[in-house]
């Protein structure tokens, strides 16, 4: 299998699995969609990891399979490819991409699709497809702008350039260095720590700002009015409130 979920005390490592370098054929796509819907719906997967293993995360698409393809077959697979990696964006738990190696191209994209990014010091992320006469497909031109500003974004897809871990953390690309090989254990605990929290108000947390994002900001309030609200209906709410009155803040248990 090309790609496989693993469940652990509530952290669901969604991990691709095809070697030398992890390629993101058709078929990884499909499946990474399917694991990443049922990620979302599993009740004991609380939190995600995205992971390609110790050497890298992935290397992109599979070239071979996508040379073989013309305009008219694209335009079918197209939608289908940004719908693959959309299902990881739209997980609504807390994800955390392990960066090893290489993430590159499509393998930058899933990355992209995280909430949170730790990178290993031999980490190389980039956005190649201007040297094959492309530019990135599965939301590549809008999440790494978004994450990065314009500049930096056009920096990399219109040169193809990698960038070494040191400066994705400078601009933003990832969010924490780690030794490579401690990668992996520090996104699970990143995960597991947040698997701890309530669900629906870390589902709330990221919807309201990733919906925010995308609009203006009397309609982002709007979204985070409207979840703020609906939490006064749940138990973790009350499980909240009552420990922080009864025991003082941090203290809450919500599983």
């Amino acid at each position: 299998m090309t790609v496989n979920l693993e469940v652990s005390e509530g952290v669901g490592t969604i991990r691709l699995d095809r070697p030398p370098m992890n390629a993101l054929d058709i078929a990884s796509q499909d499946k990474l969609r399917e694991l990443a819907e049922e990620a979302a719906r599993r009740a004991d997967v609380r939190a995600v990891v995205l992971y390609g293993g110790e050497k890298l995360f992935a290397a992109g698409a599979d070239i071979k399979e996508m040379q073989a393809m013309d305009h008219a077959a694209m335009v079918v697979r197209g939608r289908a490819l940004q719908d693959c990696f959309t299902a990881v964006a739209k997980i609504p738990k807390p994800v955390v991409a392990a960066v090893t190696g290489y993430a590159l191209g499509g393998g930058c994209e899933l990355a992209l699709c995280a909430d949170f990014r730790i990178a290993g010091d031999n980490a190389k992320l980039g956005q190649p497809e201007i040297l094959l006469g492309l530019i990135p497909g599965a939301g590549g031109t809008q999440r790494l702008a978004r994450l990065v500003g314009p500049s930096k974004a056009k920096d990399l897809i219109f040169t193809g350039r990698q960038v070494k871990a040191d400066e994705a953390l400078a601009m933003g690309l990832v969010d924490q260095v780690v030794p490579a090989a401690e990668v992996y254990e520090r996104a699970v605990a990143w995960a597991a720590r947040l698997a701890q929290g309530p669900a629906i108000a870390l589902r709330a947390a990221k919807e309201s700002i990733d919906a925010g994002l995308e609009t203006d900001i009397d309609t982002g309030l709007a979204v985070e009015r409207n979840w703020f609200a609906g939490l006064f209906a749940t138990e973790d709410r009350e499980r909240g409130m009552r420990s922080f009155v009864e025991e003082g803040p941090g203290k809450a248990k919500f599983l």
